[in-house]
């Protein structure tokens, strides 16, 4: 047995000091050179009352990991914390416990931040961030100004999702089966007046740069999908009696001749006016009930609902008037908020109409053949046109190209592209945001704050509660709300909205490598030099809008010359969520968080971050059990005697060991490469104990081979890789000795077992040298089974390392 016992926590108390007294992570190596920066980021958290649990530790870990490698591979790592503090959740905690957001927030980091420390991360707490800093979220206004001045944020009247218990809008991903995902309230509609960014002008742009990004497949189609580019025609139907015309956008301008009704948004413009005398009262209380739901809700799958307003339009290409519905399963904010209907091909349409009776025409058929009662509608995406007027007999795929030209000579519409992308409503009816640095002026209309004079402070209040009428508390602040014009000096109002949690997030990882700089966002030298990120890591259900979001502010930055690339991050990477028992979610209200400072005391941080790891496959979510980390902590225990028993023993490396040296640098760097970290993990383990047997056979092991373990063992578990490093003698740290290599010659076995069978069955296992040929193979397998050879030879087969086969008769 070894005669030092592993203690875990003398070695990490240890080595965190001298890491603090002795960084490993810097940006001019030994040799006086300056090393080239790796940017490795962790998506930044919100800095909750409940602290860490176990699933929080995973992302940071694999972070870790990842940058301590690339450290290890002679790079400089910038690899920076910060806290997305502004915003609902944190709002909603002070309310719950009754004190100022502020004041909350920063005991909510500086709790956390202990927490995170615990993880022993490479993390430089010298580029800190807070997105409730005025010094912050002075650039954060900064970058509003300059998105209004280019035309970019634009203040609209817009129906949005209501919750009543908060208080406030909120985003459509923030609704989650009709209710609030804060509190669970049931979501209603309400129109406000809202700050809008034109994230629709860059579609093209974000849609065709996904092409450049090293990013999961998975994330860059949900982007694609999310951005829903579809080309079509924007169709113009004469309203019946009147002189106005609703446009309606379609994918499918083919099937026009088929279009038997329209449905408009209970939203739309006209929805009201369409109303006829006998219709009024029906048509008004429909737009109210669709103005309680969220447009989640909305589209749910279930029963249709609607209602006829009585009017008409009138089909441009036959003249048939087409009866006007309203319903709430059309969007006012997708297309034109107006849809013309065609039963006999659409499953939602053809439901519409059965249900309430309206004519359907078919107007595309396999073979041309019409079907005869339809019982559902025909969704084959080609077949010949049929009931077109001289479209009949056409093929529908060549028809869809063709129409939206033939529409556009009628003078009738005219071909489009259409973007499901809308633009963000950037303005929340709360306290705890950045104030939006806009003056409305009676004479002047909006005017921004000049430059010179933001920050815009978030003004202290005693009351923070949302005010429950739609405007934000702000607004009964009268002394900062009353203001003079920036540009006639009359008297004029400060916007009383705030920023969403968004704001911050979609800029924040450019101001970690220039955080004190207080002339500029970022400055062009430090930009050049340590931009854009690298590696960015967290959770998959930021894969769509906060990506977006930033990838939205990037271009922008770049587009004003703020920056010079228009992609924030090179390669992503998403982790898994750690669950609860039966795949649950961690949650204090659940009662099944589990914290990591129990088992960090009594395994310690290296096992646990070992741990975390070995869960299972980083990209997927894992179900915790405490019980597994006992296995990790064993297979360190069992490294650790194995170089105490071996350090001092003069182990000369046998053939053995270098082979499995370079196995084990082969099988860890591959499975680090692939981000297959719970299988680097296994690998660990795998050849700890194929170095154990050769141990035991010879008396040690050499302490090259050690010394490569400790090496490649330093991204996942620091302290004892350092310690087993010291242990053997060497000098300074681990993190300096480099990435090790492997050479494939070294790693081949010199012989190899094969097994020998007479037709099919094994009658001997014979050593042979591994690159043995054919022939010679053969020979000696008949030679150990001479005496079993009966019959006639009529076949001899020779799999190279797998068998040897003779076929006898």
């Amino acid at each position: 047995m070894s005669k030092i016992p592993y203690n875990h926590k003398a070695i990490e108390k240890k080595w965190r000091e001298n890491w603090e007294k002795n960084p490993v992570n810097v940006k001019v190596g030994a040799d006086g050179r300056e090393r080239q920066k790796y940017y490795c980021l962790d998506m930044f958290p919100y800095p909750s009352g409940n602290g860490l649990h176990v699933g929080h530790w995973r992302g940071y870990v694999i972070s870790d990991v990842w940058s301590r490698y690339k450290l290890q591979q002679g790079y400089y790592i910038i690899h920076p914390m910060g806290w997305d503090a502004f915003g609902l959740p944190a709002e909603n905690y002070a309310i719950k416990m009754g004190v100022h957001p502020a004041i909350s927030t920063a005991e909510n980091v500086k709790n956390i931040k202990k927490q995170i420390n615990e993880i022993a991360a490479l993390y430089d707490w010298d580029r800190e961030v807070n997105t409730t800093d005025p010094e912050f979220y002075k650039w954060t206004q900064w970058i509003f100004v300059k998105m209004f001045k280019e035309g970019l944020a634009y203040e609209k009247e817009f129906p949005i999702n209501w919750c009543p218990s908060c208080k406030t809008g909120l985003a459509n991903e923030e609704v989650v089966n009709g209710k609030c995902e804060r509190c669970g309230a049931e979501v209603t509609k309400k129109n406000l007046r809202q700050w809008m960014l034109k994230i629709t002008a860059y579609a093209e742009r974000l849609l065709n740069d996904l092409d450049k990004l090293d990013w999961p497949e998975k994330v860059k189609k949900m982007q694609s999908d999310w951005i829903g580019k579809s080309y079509g025609a924007e169709v113009e139907f004469p309203i019946d009696g009147r002189e106005e015309k609703i446009t309606v956008y379609t994918t499918r301008p083919d099937t026009l001749y088929g279009a038997t009704f329209m449905v408009l948004a209970p939203e739309h413009e006209l929805a009201k006016s369409l109303a006829t005398d006998e219709t009024r009262e029906a048509v008004e209380k429909y737009i109210f009930e669709a103005s309680m739901k969220s447009n989640v809700d909305r589209m749910q799958d279930k029963e249709k609902t609607g209602v006829f307003t009585g009017s008409y339009a009138v089909n441009p290409l036959n003249g048939e008037k087409t009866p006007i519905w309203l319903s709430d399963y059309v969007l006012a904010d997708y297309g034109t908020g107006a849809i013309m209907c065609v039963p006999a091909h659409d499953d939602r349409d053809f439901e519409f109409a059965t249900k309430f009776g309206i004519p359907i025409v078919q107007v595309i058929a396999k073979d041309g053949k019409e079907i005869e009662n339809m019982t559902e509608a025909y969704t084959e995406a080609s077949g010949t046109m049929i009931n077109s007027g001289e479209w009949n007999g056409m093929e529908s795929a060549d028809l869809k190209k063709e129409a939206p030209h033939i529409i556009e000579e009628r003078g009738i519409g005219r071909a489009t592209v259409n973007y499901k992308l809308r633009d963000w409503v950037f303005s929340r009816q709360r306290y705890w945001g950045e104030p939006i640095p806009i003056v409305h002026c009676p004479d002047c209309g909006n005017v921004p704050v000049p430059e010179e004079e933001l920050p815009l402070r978030l003004p202290e209040v005693e009351s923070y509660e949302p005010t429950g009428t739609g405007e934000s508390p702000l607004a009964g602040i009268e002394e900062w709300v009353n203001c003079k014009c920036p540009v006639c000096g009359k008297p004029a109002k400060r916007e009383t909205n705030t920023m969403p949690q968004w704001a911050g997030s979609s800029w924040y990882f450019l101001r970690y490598v220039d955080n004190h700089n207080d002339k500029e966002l970022v400055s062009r030298e430090k930009a050049d030099a340590m931009l854009p990120v690298d590696m960015y890591i967290g959770g998959v259900e930021h894969a769509v809008l906060h990506l977006l979001y930033s990838r939205f502010y990037t271009k922008f930055l770049c587009d004003i010359g703020a920056v010079d690339f228009d992609e924030p991050f090179q390669k992503l990477f998403n982790q898994g969520m750690i669950t609860g028992k039966n795949g649950i979610k961690m949650s204090k209200s659940k009662g099944n968080v589990v914290s990591p400072d129990d088992l960090v005391r009594d395994y310690g941080c290296d096992s646990l971050r070992m741990y975390e790891l070995f869960v299972g496959p980083p990209e997927l979510d894992a179900e915790w059990d405490d019980r597994g980390i006992d296995g990790v902590n064993r297979f360190l225990k069992r490294l650790w005697n194995l170089v105490m028993d071996s350090k001092d023993a003069d182990i000369k490396a046998s053939k053995a060991m270098i082979k499995e040296r370079h196995r084990l640098v082969c099988d860890i760097t591959k499975r680090l490469e692939g981000f297959s970290l719970n299988t680097a993990i296994s690998g660990f383990m795998e050849h700890n104990n194929n170095l154990i047997e050769i141990a035991k056979k010879e008396g040690g092991v050499d302490r090259e081979t050690l010394s490569t373990m400790a090496v490649l063992l330093s991204p996942f578990a620091p302290h004892i890789a350092e310690e087993i490093w010291e242990q053997l003698g060497h000098e300074g740290s681990v993190f300096t000795a480099g990435w090790p290599t492997y050479d494939e010659e070294l790693m081949k076995d010199d012989e190899i077992e094969v097994p020998v069978q007479i037709n099919g069955k094994t009658r001997a296992v014979i050593s042979v040298a591994a690159d043995i040929s054919k022939e010679d193979a053969i020979a000696a397998g008949k030679a150990a089974i001479a005496d079993k050879l009966t019959g006639n030879i009529v076949k001899e087969i020779y799999v190279p390392k797998k068998i040897i086969n003779i076929v006898q008769k």
